[in-house]
């Protein structure tokens, strides 16, 4: 597996792995266990970046789209406490300022020894935005995982697909 760095800030992650690798959006495939290791040894980069003098809770994320472009954030924090932004926000904002919109996995890193590092309420909803069946990868300093698909993260989510489904017309009601 090679790491080769793209002019836009992301990296892409070769898998040497035998057979082709055109899966679809919501069917991405499963990831070798070195794209894994890889991915998040990203996210325990990206960590080191976080700026959070108030929390000190470093956070990185490492995303990996459809065509193995990894990109990465790292959570900012902020005075006004509610305009902070998460590091797994961070990187999908990143990527769809690139023109990304399909992904096939995400690694999250933090320094906690004792439990796997796992996404807000606020995240998992923003992760789900861009579909339910992609992977969750959630780690630990020392590099050990929990792998859970979006879908087992936000059970029974709303997502974009929702809001085009029929509605009942509501009709006022006279007083």
């Amino acid at each position: 597996m090679a790491r080769v760095e793209s002019s836009e800030g992301g990296a892409r992650v070769e898998d040497q792995s035998p057979g082709p690798q055109s899966p679809g959006p919501q069917s991405p495939g499963p990831l070798s266990q070195d794209a894994v290791k890889k991915l998040i040894q990203q996210s325990q980069e990206a960590k080191q970046a976080a700026y959070c003098p108030y929390s000190k809770f470093r956070v990185g994320a490492a995303l990996l789209t459809l065509d193995d472009c990894v990109i990465t954030g790292c959570n900012v924090e902020n005075a006004c406490y509610n305009l902070g932004i998460c590091a797994e926000r961070n990187a999908i904002s990143k990527a769809v300022s690139q023109g990304y919109r399909s992904f096939k996995a995400i690694a999250i890193a933090s320094d906690l020894e004792e439990q796997f590092i796992s996404p807000c309420g606020g995240c998992r909803q923003f992760i789900r935005e861009f579909g339910s069946k992609w992977d969750v990868y959630l780690s630990k300093p020392d590099g050990s995982y929990l792998k859970m698909s979006v879908d087992e993260l936000l059970p029974v989510s709303f997502g974009p697909e929702d809001l085009s489904m029929k509605k009942v017309l509501a009709i006022p009601h006279e007083a």
